[in-house]
């Protein structure tokens, strides 16, 4: 497979942008999926990205301003759906340079400035 090739995901996966801001069921979600960052500021979401499968949301890319006007970024994925390629897509759609090259590992969330 060339590098450049987009990762294949599984057919009830669908990666799009989140409407900003996120409707309440999906703040919601989005705090469930990302409960180890208690202090994500989803009122103040620059971007972000949403896995669905089944009409519901498996994952989540996220960036919001950090510390000294830093971009903070943040990925958080349900357990059984990692290593499919749905971390690169979502991470693909967030930063369309594919600034973001850093896999993330599947026992911790992935938090970190751009």
């Amino acid at each position: 497979m060339f590098a450049s090739s987009p990762p294949s995901l599984p057919a009830r996966v669908r990666v799009s942008r989140l409407p900003l801001p996120p409707a309440p069921a999906v703040q919601l979600r989005l705090k469930t999926l990302f409960a180890a960052q208690p202090g994500l500021p989803l009122s103040q979401l620059m971007a972000g990205t949403v896995a669905v499968a089944g009409g519901k949301v498996i994952g989540a890319a996220l960036s919001w301003p950090g510390a000294e006007g830093q971009l903070q970024c943040g990925l958080e994925l349900e357990s059984g759906w990692r290593g499919r390629g749905i971390e690169e897509a979502l991470l693909g759609l967030l930063t369309p340079d594919q600034s973001i090259t850093e896999q993330p590992t599947a026992d911790r969330p992935r938090t970190e400035q751009l």
